[in-house]
């Protein structure tokens, strides 16, 4: 009777994400080797390319490959050649095949949880990538479900208290994310947790209200354990 509805976030919450991401961008920075631009510099005009494509072909490493083409067009200072635009690509296709790396007492964490709660995965972007990475992870067990959007909105909360019925003040939703995990949650009427990540991907970076009965904040997964 005292069960709560655990929305759980998956990139950069359960396992390691974007740090893969980050390291690819070194690569194409190497690549497109700019004699004037910084790395910051260069990052700014690929967040903007980002933020733009985003809408419309969503997230995921093909996209990002080709948001680094779009980049290298946009920057390069020689004549851009087939070669180029092919290594960019493969260097955001690379991180595919990277560890499913977990992240600090998540297993024991999650084991935990899921005796005392239900559990659904929360995750958004690229549907087979998302569902391949989950599947890789090992944790499926801990989940009574997994549930892939394009974008995290407050319809998308609003949509899944809904579809399974939960009781909208019993549920709540963990993550690393300002602009995905808490605020649109809290928006939508339910509770947040915030597990901060020393390298969440900048452009989910958002301001988040003071702690409250609604919203607490903890500084690694395994301390859900303290406050769920």
């Amino acid at each position: 009777m005292n069960q709560r509805w655990l929305l759980i976030d998956a990139d950069d919450t359960l396992w390691e994400n974007n740090v893969y991401f980050e390291e690819a961008f070194q690569q194409f920075v190497e690549l497109l080797d700019h004699s004037g631009l910084t790395s910051e510099e260069i990052r700014d005009r690929l967040d903007e390319i980002e933020t733009e494509n985003i809408r419309v072909h969503g997230y995921g490493s093909r996209n990002f490959g080709h948001n680094l083409q779009q980049c290298f067009r946009l920057l390069a200072e020689r004549p851009v050649t087939d070669t180029d635009l092919e290594e960019a690509l493969r260097i955001a296709l690379r991180i595919l095949d990277k560890p499913i790396h977990l992240m600090e007492g998540v297993e024991d964490t999650l084991a935990y949880l899921a005796e005392r709660n239900h559990l659904t995965l929360f995750s958004k972007g690229c549907r087979d990538e998302q569902q391949t990475k989950f599947n890789r992870s090992g944790l499926e067990r801990f989940f009574d479900g997994c549930r892939i959007v394009k974008e995290k909105h407050v319809s998308s909360y609003r949509e899944i208290v809904e579809e399974h019925r939960m009781e909208t003040d019993r549920v709540w939703m963990v993550g690393n994310s300002p602009k995905s995990d808490i605020n649109p949650a809290l928006a939508a009427g339910l509770g947040a947790v915030l597990v901060p990540h020393a390298r969440t991907w900048r452009l989910e970076h958002e301001e988040v209200p003071e702690p409250s009965e609604r919203f607490m904040v903890v500084e690694r997964f395994e301390d859900l354990t303290l406050v769920l």
